[in-house]
């Protein structure tokens, strides 16, 4: 039996983009591959709400902030991290060989704007990473406060983990001034996992050129020419399947319409929040709460293992807690073409379940 998804990722598909995938073949260097990919940047571009290049990258969102922090970093990057998926560009940049310093919150914490400034006003950092949205905790950080400080340092290449929160929530890239946004296809975009976007701006292009060892496959200089060259071609052989598929999930995201996509994903979050705070609690900061993604307090001691397996039977699916929050906490993700009664009928059988 199928098992409906309401984790953060991957996220359940709607079976018209799966069948999208089904796309029969065309050459990765025909005029209909570069129409094909030249169109998704153009829509991408207006999902990122950005004017700048758009890259994209047959990986997972990982591939491409590994390339971005290698790319972009000369002297030093400041990596501040506010759970599992934060610290990961800190560990991306020791196996790199990049000089970083990892700046860390306990979990369900932000990172506070004025400790940002603080630790760029050393002057010792030319790059910085920042996570928008960690499903390990179901914080989202208060991207516009955090946006107002690093202005106040130009030379400093902004990279944002936006892999779970692009297109489920109002993120204006040009306007916040991010260099690198990143973002992959199995959380909001609603697509299979295997493909990954990220905005380039001029500043990180030109601080690319500095470096003199950015990696082949993840060299996102590389990736930006050669698609200026080629009109929209990749060095590497694409994953034509997830470009067929994107291409038309983002005309359905554009038709929807992108406020009533985000409209959508927080009347989704309020049912769930409302739910946790009558039967259990929330974790981590009220005031900074994700969008896509809720992480519950398990104070009833129940066995989160248990309510999944029973749930699997029933056709669903929730995520247990991440790492040491494990059984402490579960997660209930809602982005993508979830809907609001989704999460009723998905809540509906745990009240069941858990008689709650």
């Amino acid at each position: 039996m199928h098992k409906k998804l309401f984790i953060p990722g991957p996220v359940e598909v709607s079976q018209d983009v799966l069948d999208k995938m089904s796309t029969p073949m065309i050459g990765h260097r025909s005029k209909d591959a570069s129409a094909l990919q030249r169109g998704i940047s153009e829509k991408l571009r207006v999902v990122f709400q950005t004017k700048e290049e758009i890259l994209l990258s047959t990986t997972s969102g990982s591939g491409l902030m590994e390339g971005a922090i290698r790319c972009c970093t000369v002297k030093r990057a400041a990596v501040f991290s506010i759970g599992a998926f934060g610290k990961r560009w800190y560990e991306m940049a020791l196996n790199n060989n990049v000089p970083a310093d990892l700046f860390e919150v306990g979990f369900g914490e932000i990172t506070d704007p004025k400790f940002v400034d603080e630790v760029l006003s050393t002057g010792r950092y030319d790059l910085i990473t920042i996570t928008h949205n960690e499903t390990s905790t179901g914080i989202m950080n208060p991207v516009e406060e955090i946006a107002k400080v690093i202005k106040k340092h130009p030379n400093v290449v902004w990279c944002l983990d936006t892999v779970s929160s692009m297109a489920g929530t109002d993120i204006p890239v040009d306007e916040l001034g991010v260099d690198i946004c990143i973002t992959s296809s199995q959380k909001a975009l609603g697509l299979p996992p295997g493909l990954a976007a990220c905005s380039f701006s001029k500043k990180a292009i030109e601080r690319a050129k500095k470096v003199p060892f950015r990696g082949y496959y993840l060299d996102l200089l590389q990736l930006y020419e050669f698609i200026q060259k080629k009109d929209y071609q990749y060095p590497s052989t694409p994953s034509l399947s997830h470009m067929f598929a994107l291409d038309f999930a983002l005309d359905k995201m554009l038709e929807e319409g992108m406020d009533n996509r985000y409209k959508r994903h927080i009347e989704m979050a309020q049912y769930v929040r409302a739910w946790a705070k009558k039967y259990f609690d929330i974790f981590g900061d009220e005031k900074y709460l994700s969008n896509t993604v809720t992480t519950i307090k398990n104070t009833r001691g129940i066995s989160v293992a248990d309510l999944n397996k029973k749930l699997g039977e029933r056709g669903f699916q929730i995520a247990n807690g991440y790492g040491a929050l494990k059984e402490k906490t579960f997660r209930i993700a809602h982005m993508a073409e979830c809907s609001v009664s989704d999460i009723k009928e998905l809540i509906e059988n745990i009240n069941q379940i858990l008689n709650l």
